[in-house]
């Protein structure tokens, strides 16, 4: 997905548009967040700095998440993900972690999903499944 976004510089949105976070992104942030559960020095509120991004991305997914909005988006961060930018306030990593799966079942496990834009045919035919 992420190289789809960076060749074709396609923005990333999720169901609940620019102010949301991306709904294929979610589970690398729930992960990632898991990592930072009892992190000695690390605290959410570090992760907008972005000297600690580039110093730490490659050890730990949420930076990694961070480096790509980052590289993709220009503007102030707290107004290009401001969802993000409210979680940085979060006290610990762990209410961060259980915040992200609450919303990631809430945002994705239960919704049905409309296809947009989206041509069938051989492959992907929209005739009804035979039982």
């Amino acid at each position: 997905m992420r190289k789809l976004q960076k060749t074709y510089r396609m923005e990333p949105a999720g169901s609940q548009g620019v102010w949301g976070l991306d709904d294929f992104q979610f589970l690398p942030f729930i992960w990632g967040s898991s990592q930072f559960v009892d992190h000695p020095t690390l605290e959410p509120r570090h992760f907008i700095d972005e000297r600690v991004v580039n110093e730490h991305h490659q050890d730990y997914i949420f930076l990694e998440c961070i480096k790509f909005i980052n590289e993709m988006k220009t503007g102030p961060f707290a107004e290009h993900s401001n969802q993000l930018w409210n979680i940085s306030a979060v006290p610990s990593w762990s209410k961060v972690n259980q915040g992200l799966i609450r919303m990631y079942k809430a945002e994705c496990l239960e919704k049905f999903p409309v296809i947009q834009h989206f041509r069938f045919g051989s492959l992907l035919s929209i005739q009804p499944a035979k039982h």
